[in-house]
């Protein structure tokens, strides 16, 4: 059986297997539709990947169809194959993850796009993760420096991503299925590439085009129960129900179809084969594509199972002692119960989902910079103790960890006394979240660039013998 000689190689080969299987080149020519007889193609979308979803849409669709569009990407996610003055789709670029004038100013013209469209026209939506923020039109009454304000407390507060998604909703006047309704009496199309945990199109940027079950007292509870700040008149709306979103079974939704391109649980599969095929010869365990909660806490579950594995000594009973404090029922949880006993190094156990942070730093502490994969490392780091034997990856398939240019970061068996030998001290970082910070002064960030693509989460851990 192989067994690699460069770990990190190895971890860096499954993530760009995983990025591979989610680029829009080469999963969404399959899924689109007839164009209409009769009409027009109207083409509306946002997210990370929207520039090369529209790329690829423009690449597969006949050029004697005729086509046009506006697409909101994140700035610097446009790919080298766009070139403005060639496509028939607009891409303008805007910020993520908090909304900026630019994205408020390209939003308002897509919606304009929506306006006056027939039974005979087609509208094909590219959706993808990061949508939410860049779709950005605030419900009557918000301001938009508010929603800024808004938006920027949710992600700090540890909300999960449906819980934020829920509240977004709620104070959008185009997210919740909003744009659907813009677009009646016109036949919708949804394309869209999934970066959250079940693949729900209703929570995939908001569901822009897809009716939207949770309510306005729901999103009431959210900001309540994480003490996000919000104006009074907001407040009352939100109780009075006048910030209701279409529900299933609206008219505005009927003839719709959403077809869901590309998903963590493929990319994560991808990786899998590539570990277990001839070349690296290991065994792989794809945990989860749906684990949530604290990126450290999750960190520490995964050391810890990786030094089970490693032991040779897997049993029901230690697998339940691991998650013992652990809600019934969460992700992580199941995820780690439903691992084969059988398993056994070498090997790789690969997981996704969508982890948070929750910063709230103590009186005096000054936070340093670092993203969810980041903090995951270092809660991984910290719980493996330097164990000889096992190589950790974490990264955002998008590229992108949090707000820097890094997609992720590594950890080796001699991360703790590299840092040790620079001073750096792992709890002080993470008291502060700054994990770009700590790994970046040992260069073991992992820079991929944007990759034009977004299918959340990307964690494997490697664990060879001692």
């Amino acid at each position: 059986m192989p067994v690699t000689q460069d770990p990190f190689f190895t971890l860096r080969q499954l993530f760009d297997a995983a990025v591979a299987r989610a680029m829009p080149q080469q999963v969404l020519a399959s899924f689109l539709p007839t164009p209409p007889t009769q009409g027009r193609t109207l083409v509306l979308g946002a997210g990370k990947a929207g520039g090369a979803m529209a790329v690829a849409m423009e690449a597969a669709w006949p050029l004697e169809a005729p086509m046009a569009g506006l697409v909101i990407t994140r700035y610097d996610h446009v790919p080298p194959a766009y070139n403005a003055a060639r496509h028939r789709i607009e891409v303008v670029e805007a910020a993520h993850p908090v909304p900026d004038a630019a994205g408020l100013a390209a939003t308002q013209r897509l919606a304009a796009l929506a306006q006056g469209l027939t039974a005979h026209d087609l509208v094909v939506c590219l959706i993808s993760g990061g949508g939410s923020a860049l779709l950005t039109m605030p419900a009557q009454g918000l301001r938009f420096a508010d929603k800024q304000a808004i938006n920027q407390a949710l992600l700090q507060s540890g909300a999960a991503i449906d819980e934020m998604n829920t509240v977004r909703k709620h104070l959008s006047a185009i997210k919740g299925g909003r744009l659907a309704a813009r677009c009646a009496p016109a036949r919708v199309v949804t394309l869209a590439i999934s970066d959250v945990p079940g693949d729900d199109p209703s929570v995939i940027a908001s569901g822009p085009t897809v009716p939207d079950a949770s309510t306005s007292d729901e999103a009431l509870a959210i900001l309540k129960r994480h003490r996000v700040p919000v104006p009074e008149a907001i407040l009352h709306a939100l109780a009075s129900g006048a910030l209701e979103t279409p529900k299933p079974g609206d008219a505005c939704f009927a003839g719709h179809e959403v077809k869901v391109i590309a998903t963590p649980a493929q990319s994560l599969q991808a990786a899998a084969t590539l570990a277990a095929g001839p070349t690296m010869g290991l065994r792989a365990h794809v945990m989860s594509d749906a684990i949530e909660g604290e990126s450290r806490h999750v960190g520490a579950v995964h050391a810890a199972l990786a030094k089970l594995v490693q032991s040779g000594k897997l049993s029901a009973e230690a697998l339940a002692a691991l998650v013992k404090d652990e809600p019934e029922g969460s992700a992580l949880r199941r995820a780690v119960l439903n691992v084969p006993l059988d398993l056994q190094a070498p090997c790789v156990l690969l997981s996704g989902g969508e982890t948070t942070v929750t910063v709230r730093p103590a009186p005096g502490v000054v936070l340093g910079r670092g993203g969810r994969a980041g903090e995951f490392l270092l809660g991984c780091a910290q719980a493996l103790q330097a164990q000889p034997g096992i190589w950790a990856l974490a990264a955002d398939t998008d590229g992108i960890d949090g707000m820097e240019h890094n997609a992720g970061a590594r950890v080796a068996p001699n991360t703790l006394a590299r840092a040790s030998a620079q001073s750096l001290h792992l709890h002080d970082h993470l008291a502060r979240h700054d994990a770009f910070g700590y790994f970046d002064a040992l260069g073991d960030l992992v820079v991929s660039g944007p990759t034009f693509t977004n299918v959340n989460d990307f964690r494997a851990l490697l664990i060879l013998h001692p």
